[in-house]
């Protein structure tokens, strides 16, 4: 298939490859080829949770299956935490990647921790939250009212599926040679109802940008889950 179009569909915090199944069957369906990683010590990879999985391992985690599939013009889309995730990647192998997405995503600064970023309040009370569930090793899930989700099938299904969180991946440095995106072709969708506090700074960032799309659909944070048909319509029309 001439068209055929290859996207890898990363995951934010306490998911796994599991969120977007909705948004990966209908991709697939239109004849384009789809990964859904699991980032180590989530998911069905929870076994691999350990003090030592942090930004690192999961730029490692995305990069390496890139390579190992011989991928090359990847649209890589990341959602929410997923942000620094696909910026590490493009900070290493930007010559693999046609674009990427950023999904109502957290975008990293250099040298800063995801807990550099927050609100000192935030921040605290997610380390207290960590320290009371397993001695500071990860993050508690939240409930899925916290991605925007409303729907009680949608709530349970998340629910169950949600993992806790490896708190190195917050607290370690992101480091980066280049700038944000490494010359990538980037898009910024926001989600806007409800809006997500955690990600307004970096849709304000990506808006600002003349070189960038910026987007917005009108659904909660978990648009793969919440709005997929109108998310895969978004993708598929990509430049």
């Amino acid at each position: 298939m001439p068209d055929q179009r290859i996207y890898v569909l990363v995951h934010g915090a306490w998911h796994g490859g599991w969120c977007w199944r909705r948004v990966a069957d209908r991709l697939a369906a239109a004849g384009h080829r789809v990964f859904t990683p699991t980032q180590t010590g989530l998911g069905e990879r929870r076994h691999l949770m350990s003090a030592s999985v942090g930004m690192d391992t999961f730029i490692a985690d995305v990069a390496n299956l890139i390579d190992m599939e011989d991928l090359a013009d990847v649209i890589l889309v990341g959602h929410s935490f997923g942000g620094r995730t696909i910026t590490g990647v493009a900070n290493c192998m930007p010559q693999r990647l046609r674009r990427l997405v950023f999904l109502d995503a957290a975008l990293p600064e250099n040298g800063k921790s995801a807990f550099d970023l927050m609100a000192a309040e935030v921040r605290d009370a997610r380390l207290k939250a960590a320290q009371d569930f397993d001695g500071g090793l990860s993050l508690p899930p939240p409930k899925a009212s916290a991605f925007g989700i409303s729907d009680p099938d949608d709530a349970d299904w998340i629910e169950r599926h949600l993992t806790p969180h490896p708190l190195a991946t917050y607290t370690q440095p992101m480091m980066l040679e280049h700038p944000i995106g490494n010359g990538v072709p980037a898009t910024y969708i926001r989600c806007t109802a409800p809006g997500y506090a955690n990600t307004l700074a970096s849709a304000d960032y990506a808006k600002a940008r003349p070189d960038w799309q910026y987007l917005e659909i009108t659904t909660g944070h978990n648009a793969m889950v919440s709005a997929p048909a109108e998310l895969t319509a978004m993708l598929l029309a990509l430049p």
